[in-house]
């Protein structure tokens, strides 16, 4: 992440009346906290203690009872139950990648992907070009909140790479229709993430990776170099959360509560920003909405926050960082719904006076080069 978007992001916390767009984060009325409670409440003391690297056994069936269920022939032994879907992520990178090798990666991209890779040694690459590793998300994208065309899918499918599959948001389809994953079609090769912090809570940090199976002690001395294993208690918290409500009724009704609060964005955008192009998302947290204006977006950002409304820019999703054309993702996860018109009006206003400014010294840029050439 750039440092200023950082910092600015960081000040508009403190900044009281700043509506967001931004983060991507899940809404907290969601979080079931009196149900967490209970599980937390009747953890025992098994759940102070150490475990397995690989994670405890109800919480790894859990998980590969779901994948079967969506045509994957997965058993819990391949299941390895980590810190975090980045985690995931990283071990993946760890087991599939090397040092200067390249990794195909989508125009828009999920930044802490693009930060892992990078600190990994690992060369971003468009999906076009020529790489044995791939990064995809292809069922539910971030930022777009859109799967990966039936043609993409296929190709990838029928390219002999390897794949790292980012299931993060599978389960917050708007239909609710959740195919198979490509971990279905190509075990030996598929490197599957999944976590439940965009379901249930992030604070947990309870993810979980699916390696081939000849990846898997591999997988499993990896996690334990880490940190030897992903937290017991809060392993244990959702096993108790998982035996005692139902989780695809959960399921459902987030489907719902996200969808209507897209829905909501979707319709301030094309009234209040006509100008920015998007399309719908059909799950997740956010849309991916650009324009056809030049500019500094971190300048954008901070026009933004003078106007009371914070976004995430368009650079930080791109492998090449690069600003131009403006881009924003703007989350409708976590805004109220009573407050999304107004911040899109915020935001309209805001990305006027950065357009207006922006033109304005364009005249008076070219005039101080043209005396510099002098």
């Amino acid at each position: 992440m750039d440092t200023r978007i950082d910092r600015l992001q960081r000040l508009c916390v403190t900044k009281p009346g700043v509506l967001s767009l931004a983060g991507g984060l899940p809404a907290a009325e969601t979080f079931p906290l009196s149900s967490l409670a209970r599980a937390l409440g009747s953890a025992g003391r098994d759940a102070l203690q150490y475990d397995w690297p690989e994670g405890r056994q109800a919480l790894r069936t859990f998980v590969a009872e779901r994948l079967q269920r969506r045509g994957a022939k997965v058993d819990a032994d391949e299941v390895l139950i980590t810190s975090g879907a980045q985690q995931a992520l990283d071990i993946a990178v760890q087991l599939c990648g090397r040092d200067g090798q390249a990794i195909r990666v989508p125009a828009a991209c999920y930044p802490g992907a693009l930060e892992l890779f990078t600190a990994r040694g690992i060369e971003l690459v468009a999906e076009t070009a020529p790489a044995e590793l791939t990064y995809t998300m292809p069922l539910v994208a971030n930022p777009s909140g859109l799967p990966l065309p039936l043609r993409a899918r296929a190709a990838l499918l029928a390219d002999p790479g390897m794949l790292i599959e980012d299931d993060a948001y599978a389960d917050l389809r708007f239909d609710g229709r959740t195919p198979p994953p490509l971990l279905a079609s190509a075990p030996e090769r598929v490197f599957y993430v999944g976590t439940f912090s965009k379901t249930l809570c992030p604070g947990l940090r309870v993810g979980w990776l699916v390696v081939p199976k000849r990846a898997r002690r591999s997988a499993r001395y990896a996690k334990r170099v880490i940190d030897l294993q992903a937290n017991t208690l809060a392993q244990r918290v959702l096993e108790g959360y998982l035996a005692s409500e139902d989780f695809d009724e959960r399921l459902t009704w987030l489907r719902s509560f996200y969808a209507r609060r897209a829905d909501m964005l979707v319709s301030a955008l094309r009234r209040l920003l006509p100008s920015f192009s998007f399309r719908e998302p059909e799950g997740g947290f956010s849309i991916w909405a650009t324009s056809e204006e030049g500019g500094d977006d971190v300048e954008l950002l901070a026009t933004a926050l003078r106007h009371g409304v914070t976004v995430d820019p368009g650079r930080d999703f791109r492998p090449s960082g690069e600003s131009e054309p403006i881009a924003l993702r703007l989350a409708f996860s976590s805004i109220q719904p009573g407050a999304v018109f107004e911040a899109v009006g915020r935001l309209a206003r805001a990305f006027h006076a950065f357009v207006h400014a922006r033109r304005r010294s364009e005249p008076s840029a070219r005039q101080e080069a043209r005396v510099s050439e002098r």
